[in-house]
């Protein structure tokens, strides 16, 4: 992408990129190459065109030669002869037509000169004849023509060397000259409309981050008192939380000077330029006090020293050692605020985060349900939006999920909608668009046999039956056999809040919910089938983090067993053994084996002992596909589907009222009317 393209685009996401006024337009050498183009075109256009005729008609040599014989041409015509080739004449002259003005005397005519124009080579004879009949000679001047076809050739050789090799030179000379330019961009108040108010679902911190605000629009307020404000601020969070918008937000309401940009951009191939680029940073941070500085992606630079498996110089510890001294070092500066955005946290080096530097820490958690609505309200506003959608329904059926997550599923609605010719966003495409998101889209064209859909069927069914029976599970949302992403079918529950913490009882029926589905497998095929790998996996890990990290079995007790590092950073846990003895792993083992054997027993026993819903379960859904939390729970207890709701009635209209007598504004003309009250 050429720097022309790379600044239209920063101008529309409201940056402005610093340009350095020395170096040339865009695009400067290649115009004046153009103009040199055109001009030796033109050249050679002048020089190699025909002379002009003045209308000369062009003879041969036998008839020029037969008008000389008959003293037919008129006198005062040229012979153009070359000095450097004498034998080559060009002769121009006129000679006579005779025409008549009567047509009925023959005698009646007059002799008309008519221009003419022949180049051949003349006998002496020929020409003393053409002298005496009063042509003239003229040497025809060559002196530019040799000079162009002289020099022109190694004109061009020329310039082509100059404006493809030197003037690159010249660019790399530049571009090593400013090389370790800082590539932070600065952004734009008049663009930038981004405040607190586009930020939802993170208001803790926001209100940490609102000091920063005050400070920027009054500083003397903070230093009357003695105060200092935070020299660094990171904000730690998981993908898609909103740091970077946040930052946007910070820089929208303190209207004040505020620089981008990302750890990747100090790093190169090259020693030392990205402890340059920093100190032109900050420098010219300095000179634009207070302003706010934001470092997207910190820990592409910021890692821990050290911990590499090679030796040798590393240009990002030098440039890691450059922002540890700008941040805090010798000539500390007052007024430049850093903000930092990282979902690493653990592997930043820790002279970065002591105060001083990063003086404080925002968590930029994933939002939870009140959040997850809020958000939802904020991207929904641009969006056509049904009046009978529930977005509280879809926060609580989205728990984990992330700000940009959820814009991705509005989105998806939005599409699914677009697609279906609909003019709103309803329900039922936020449904569809959340479990597209969560479990992919829907594979009707799978073609699946009979026996698959009637195995994935009891699968299912014995995941909702304990999911419905155990009295620890979130309630049952939705429980389906269409295929979706990699699975065949899906069984779906939503707690009535956010879970922030688990009991062991809750983790045993999650168990003993995921053993569910390969009993009941077992039960119509007296088999088992790999449906079961999903389940399998998340029994495995919650039973292994109950024993090693959580302290839930009797026999170990409540020691931790191994941290629980989710990224091995190189270098440092790679070398790094167990922490526990071999005879403490096979302990460990024995009590994961026990946890999972306990919950397959117990689920086992609950779907022996309702095998008859299990199998009303499964008819029902080969027939349906689909089926609510609320039908699965009518056929455990009353053995069949709940019936469907009526429809709404609408109370007949008066008729002693007359028609002027009703008032069009208090009519609720858009709301449709009450559903009637269920027991």
């Amino acid at each position: 992408m050429s720097k022309q393209n790379d600044n239209k685009q920063d101008n529309e996401n409201g940056f402005r990129p610093k340009l350095d006024k020395k170096s040339p337009p865009p695009f400067a050498s290649k115009g004046l190459l153009a103009w040199f183009f055109i001009l030796g075109i033109i050249c050679l256009l002048i020089f190699f065109r025909e002379p002009p005729s003045n209308g000369a008609q062009e003879i041969s040599y036998n008839e020029f030669v037969g008008m000389v014989d008959n003293n037919r041409l008129a006198g005062g015509g040229e012979i153009i002869y070359n000095p450097q080739a004498p034998e080559l004449k060009e002769v121009i002259g006129k000679y006579l037509v005779d025409k008549n003005t009567d047509s009925s005397s023959a005698d009646a005519s007059v002799s008309t000169p008519v221009p003419f124009v022949i180049k051949t080579t003349l006998s002496d004879d020929l020409r003393e004849k053409l002298l005496m009949a009063g042509f003239k000679m003229k040497e025809l001047n060559t002196v530019w023509q040799n000079l162009l076809f002289g020099i022109l050739p190694f004109i061009i050789i020329a310039l082509f060397i100059y404006f493809l090799l030197m003037r690159q030179i010249r660019g790399a000379g530049r571009g090593a000259a400013t090389f370790g330019r800082s590539r932070a961009r600065m952004l734009n108040r008049e663009k930038n409309k981004t405040t607190f108010k586009d930020v939802a679902g993170v208001d803790e911190a926001i209100e940490e981050v609102r000091e920063l605000v005050d400070y920027l629009k009054n500083p003397k307020k903070f230093l009357k008192l003695g105060g200092k404000i935070p020299r660094g601020v990171l904000m730690v969070g998981s993908p898609g939380t909103g740091k970077t918008l946040l930052a946007r937000a910070i820089a929208g309401e303190a209207e004040a000077d505020f620089y981008s940009i990302s750890g990747s951009d100090f790093v190169e191939m090259f020693v030392g330029v990205g402890a340059s680029r920093v100190r032109d940073m900050f420098e010219q941070a300095r000179k634009n006090t207070p302003c706010l500085v934001f470092i997207d992606e910190i820990d592409a630079v910021g890692r821990s020293r050290g911990i590499g498996l090679g030796g040798g110089n590393d240009e990002r510890e030098q440039t890691l050692n450059a922002l540890l001294v700008e941040m805090d070092g010798f000539e500390a500066q007052e007024g430049v605020i850093i903000i930092a955005a990282t979902n690493r946290p653990d592997v930043l080096d820790p002279a970065l985060l002591r105060p001083g530097r990063f003086d404080r820490q925002v968590v930029v958690n994933l939002p939870d349900i009140k959040g997850r609505e809020a958000i939802l309200k904020v991207h929904s506003a641009r969006v056509k939006l049904a009046k009978e959608a529930n977005l509280n329904t879809i926060a609580r059926g989205t728990p984990g999920y992330s700000g940009a997550e959820l814009a991705n599923l509005l989105n998806e609605a939005a599409l699914m909608a677009a697609r279906a010719n609909k003019k709103e966003i309803d329900m039922s495409d936020l449904e569809e668009a959340r479990d597209k998101v969560r479990w992919g889209g829907e594979r009707r064209s799978l073609a699946l046999t009979e026996e698959e859909k009637q195995i994935t069927a009891w699968h299912e069914s014995g995941h909702a039956l304990l999911n419905v029976l155990l009295p620890h599970m979130d309630p049952l949302h939705k429980v389906t056999i269409i295929p979706r992403g990699q699975a065949l079918g899906a069984t779906m529950s939503l707690p009535k809040e956010d879970i922030r913490n688990r009991t062991r009882n809750q983790m045993l029926d999650m168990i003993a919910m995921a053993m569910a589905g390969r009993i009941a497998e077992k039960l119509i095929t007296n088999d088992i089938s790999t449906g079961a790998a999903g389940d399998i996996k998340m029994a495995t890990q919650l039973a292994r983090n109950m024993v090693c990290h959580w302290g839930m079995s009797d026999k170990l007790g409540a020691v931790l067993y191994g941290e629980d590092n989710e990224y091995v950073l190189l270098g440092r846990d790679m070398v790094r053994g167990k922490e526990y003895s071999n005879e403490t792993a096979r302990i460990i083992d024995e009590e994961v084996h026990r946890i999972i054997r306990e919950a397959y027993q117990m689920a086992e026993d609950l779907i022996l002992k309702n095998r008859d819903k299990v199998q009303l379960i499964a008819e029902t859904l080969l027939e349906n596909e689909s089926l609510s939390g609320e039908e699965v729970i009518s056929l455990i207890k009353t053995g069949k589907l709940p019936p469907p709701p009526e429809p709404p009635q609408v109370a007949p209209k008066p008729a002693e009222k007359a028609p002027e007598a009703i008032s069009l504004a208090n009519l609720p003309q858009e709301e449709p009317p009450p559903a009637p009250a269920t027991a």
